[in-house]
């Protein structure tokens, strides 16, 4: 059964931050509240948590998974950023936006794109997300939260424990959601690719 935290979408309580991150530490997976829809969100470097929210979304691992990062040099890390397109993501995050980017060796192998070594990224505005990340010091791994099946996330704390209170650890109502995912955006080519259309203005990438 899965443990439910109402948490202040401005100003998060700190307490159950630290919960939440201790939860993620041991293994949990936790819905989570972004800047656009909800997310289901695990430890980096947990293969197991990883193959389950990968089960959970019905996703194999062709699927661009997120790295949900607290700010631009932690997505220096983990892809490798030229002048350019660091230009574009200083213009663009925080915000809902997902950036394909190569992965560097900091990226588990496990967690990139097969045929192509890339990863999503993403800087959340979201308060409550954004605290999570700073108590845990590092990327959480993240993909929206859609139900196998169905096309659209869920959007509401309570419907998201109803469906998933017996299959993941942590469910933080931070209040309703937007409908629409991130807008999406390839970044490894010459010129940005739009790849998805979602909250995000593509025109911050010149789309």
């Amino acid at each position: 059964m899965s443990q439910y935290f109402q948490i202040h979408p401005e100003n998060p309580q700190l307490r159950l931050i630290k919960q939440a991150a201790q939860i993620v530490h041991g293994g949990g997976i936790v819905a989570l509240p972004t800047d656009s829809c909800y997310a289901l969100v695990c430890h980096l470097d947990d293969k197991q948590a990883v193959e389950r929210l990968r089960r959970l979304r019905g996703v194999d691992d062709k699927h661009h998974l997120t790295l949900l990062c607290r700010d631009l040099s932690e997505i220096a890390q983990y892809a490798k950023v030229d002048n350019r397109q660091y230009r574009m993501l200083k213009a663009a995050t925080p915000g809902p936006f997902t950036v394909i980017l190569e992965a560097t060796r900091e990226v588990p192998r496990r967690l990139s794109h097969p045929s192509r070594k890339t990863i999503g990224l993403r800087v959340p505005e979201n308060a409550i997300a954004h605290a999570l990340l700073e108590e845990l010091g590092q990327p959480l791994l993240g993909t929206t939260l859609i139900l196998p099946d169905e096309r659209d996330p869920l959007t509401d704390p309570e419907e998201v424990r109803e469906h998933l209170e017996k299959q993941i650890e942590l469910v933080i109502d931070g209040g309703a959601c937007s409908m629409e995912p991130t807008t999406v955006v390839d970044l490894t080519a010459s010129e940005p690719e739009l790849v998805r259309q979602g909250r995000g203005d593509p025109a911050v990438f010149g789309l």
